[in-house]
C-alpha cells in the first residue's frame, strides 16, 4: 500500500514538475517578446499607421497571457499525458518551431522595425500552428484544442501586421 502511494505521490510531482517546465518556457517567450515591444509601444508603434481592426493597446497583454498559458498546457498535455511515440515526436517538434517563431516575431518587428520579414515569420509561423494542431490532435485531442484560440489570435494579428506592411 505504501508502495502504491510513494509511486502515485512521485508521478504528481513529476507530473507537477513538467508544467512548471512548460509554463516557465512559454513565460520566457513570452518575457523576450515583452523586453522587445515594451521599449516601442509609446514611440515607433505608435508612429505606424494601422489598420481600423487594430484594437486598444491593453488587449495584447491580455490576450498574449491567456494564449501563453494555454499553449503551456497543451505542450504539457503532449508531454505528460500522452505515451512517448513518433506521433508526440513530431507533435513536440511542431510545438517547438511554432514557439521558436513566435520567439523571433516581436525581435523582428520590435526591436528591427522590419515590418516585411515580420510578415514573413507570422504567416509561417500560422502554417506551424496548424501543423502543431494537427499533429497534437492525433495523439492528444485536448491539447490540439488549447491552441484554437492561439491560431485565431495569430491568423488576426497576421492582418495586422499585414495592414501595417501596406499602410507604411
Amino acid at each position: 500500500m505504501f508502495r502504491n502511494i510513494a509511486e502515485a505521490i512521485n508521478l504528481m510531482l513529476r507530473s507537477i514538475g513538467r508544467l512548471l517546465l512548460c509554463l516557465l518556457l512559454c513565460a520566457g517567450v513570452a518575457g523576450i517578446a515583452g523586453l522587445v515591444t515594451a521599449p516601442e509601444i509609446n514611440g515607433w508603434y505608435v508612429s505606424l499607421a494601422k489598420p481600423s481592426w487594430t484594437p486598444s493597446r491593453s488587449v495584447f497583454p491580455i490576450a498574449w497571457t491567456i494564449l501563453y498559458g494555454l499553449m503551456a498546457l497543451s505542450l504539457w498535455r503532449l508531454w505528460d499525458r500522452t505515451i512517448p511515440s513518433p506521433a508526440r515526436r513530431e507533435a513536440m517538434l511542431f510545438f517547438f518551431v511554432q514557439l521558436a517563431l513566435n520567439a523571433i516575431w516581436s525581435p523582428v518587428f520590435f526591436g528591427l522595425h522590419n515590418l516585411h520579414i515580420a510578415l514573413a515569420i507570422v504567416i509561417v509561423l500560422v502554417v506551424a500552428i496548424i501543423g502543431t494542431i494537427f499533429t497534437s490532435a492525433r495523439v492528444d485531442r485536448p491539447a490540439a484544442w488549447l491552441l484554437v484560440p492561439y491560431f485565431f489570435w495569430v491568423a488576426y494579428a497576421t492582418t495586422l501586421n499585414a495592414g501595417i506592411v501596406a499602410m507604411n
